[in-house]
């Protein structure tokens, strides 16, 4: 796969967590609890501004689930090795509320994750 582009969002950003598979994989299912292996674009709802990108390191990503944000924690389970998932995360799921100390705190954040392996 290459980077995906993530177009600018539309309306109003959306109070719960909104998960959608763009490309439906077909291999191993993430779990809860898992270590993932993932090539991800991430970019701010209200602006459609790019704030990370694996891509742009050159180089996928590993890490447990349990030691991200709640709504990756919560979006990726059920998703297969070799998909493609948009997650648009509202800031209680993703930072905290704006003044909660991180640069993204109070922010509806989109992230558009390629799935390459789990464990």
């Amino acid at each position: 796969m290459t980077k995906p582009e993530v177009d600018a969002p539309v309306g109003p950003a959306p109070a719960q967590l909104e998960i959608l598979d763009l490309v439906e994989g077909d291999g191993p299912e993430a779990v809860p609890g898992a270590t993932v292996e993932v090539h991800y674009v991430g970019v701010e709802y209200d602006t459609g501004e790019e704030f990370d990108s694996s891509w742009n390191r050159g180089e996928s990503i590993t890490f447990p689930l349990r030691g991200l944000i709640q709504g990756w924690q919560e979006g990726i389970p059920g998703m297969k090795v070799g998909g493609r998932r948009r997650l648009t995360i509202p800031p209680e799921l993703a930072y905290g509320p704006a003044g909660a100390g991180h640069h993204l705190s109070g922010k509806t954040l989109v992230f558009v994750i390629d799935l390459l392996a789990t464990n």
